[in-house]
């Protein structure tokens, strides 16, 4: 198994990268980790590396605040562009980048392919819930408008994934809206979900965001823009009950002991809230394996992008989502 990490992009790059690529490499024996950058800068920073890391020089950088498709087709030895060559020609089986997502989602459209029979790809993340195991929500950036047609195929693209990579017999399908009942939302959650109440798919109806933690669904559809607001607002909300609880236990003497007696439970707390357990997101729709990792990624969240891309690759999940998406869409038409 190979994957290759662009080495170059996120905001901790390369240094938070490369750490977590050789903890990834050091873990994991059988996978080849391949980082794509500027060698030159990377063989400072692999010296001891174990075997199976290698280096793949690419000339360019695609930085964060550049337009996504100029920069994809003008730097054509950007590190995220040559590791989406690698997955396309088969020298690499996925790839993780915390770079650019418009860019990354333009590499993975005009450079990995789109798969057959899926018109817009999604970002699909695990949204952390109170049980541990976690909500895959799908649309959460890659496009900010969508179809209803779209959001069908982002429910069975998602079940899928959660039935092959997370093992969830038949998972629980909602409709991220304004409120449970069916005649509420827009005309797109309307018309969407007419589409997913006959869709070959475990359907619960429509969810509102203020139970995704309960895990009211194993995977939450959504279009790119309300589902980017879901994410960026929880985010901000446990950054905010953190910030509040360190503030309120370093009050005082007593404050700081009930903090110590605490502390046990609020990592844990803490743990089940942060994104970068999780590591990052796959873009589902692209005929091939590429994940998102989140724009301030470090060691730990690089290592376990890896864990999940292992996964993915261990599943079959290109093969068994062209496969799946297939049947069913046949069975949507007949």
């Amino acid at each position: 198994m190979r994957i290759a990490i662009d080495a170059m992009g996120g905001d901790h790059a390369p240094a938070e990268i490369v750490k977590g690529a050789l903890e990834a490499a050091a873990e994991w024996r059988d996978t080849t980790i391949v980082l794509v950058g500027d060698t030159g800068v990377l063989e400072k920073l692999v010296q001891g590396a174990p075997a199976n890391l290698e280096l793949r020089h690419a000339s360019e950088t695609i930085a964060a605040e550049e337009e996504p498709v100029k920069a994809v087709r003008r730097k054509k030895d950007a590190s995220m562009v040559v590791a989406g060559r690698m997955v396309r020609e088969g020298e690499a089986d996925a790839m993780i980048s915390a770079g650019n997502t418009g860019a990354l989602m333009t590499t993975g459209l005009l450079i990995v392919g789109r798969m057959e029979g899926i018109e817009r790809p999604a970002l699909a993340f695990v949204l952390p819930t109170m049980d541990n195991i976690g909500v895959l929500a799908l649309d959460l950036g890659a496009n900010m408008d969508a179809k209803p047609e779209h959001l069908l195929q982002y429910a069975l693209m998602g079940s899928i994934y959660r039935a092959s990579v997370h093992g969830i017999a038949e998972p629980r399908v909602g409709l991220l809206n304004v409120g449970t009942e069916e005649a509420k939302g827009n005309e797109l959650t309307k018309a969407a979900h007419d589409l997913l109440a006959g869709a070959p798919i475990h359907f619960a109806g429509n969810v509102e965001a203020r139970d995704v933690l309960q895990r009211s669904c194993d995977v939450l559809v959504c279009d790119g823009f309300s589902g980017n607001i879901l994410l960026k607002a929880m985010e901000g909300t446990a950054s905010a009950i953190f910030g509040v609880l360190k503030e309120e236990f370093t009050r005082s003497w007593r404050t700081k002991l009930a903090a110590a007696i605490m502390m046990p439970g609020l990592r844990g707390m803490r743990k089940k809230m942060d994104y970068k357990e999780h590591g990052g997101a796959p873009l589902l729709g692209i005929n091939g394996l590429v994940f998102k990792s989140h724009g301030s990624s470090d060691a730990r969240a690089v290592k376990n992008a890896v864990r999940q891309a292992r996964s993915a690759v261990q599943a079959g999940l290109i093969r068994v989502l062209s496969a799946e998406i297939s049947g069913k869409q046949v069975g949507l038409n007949d």
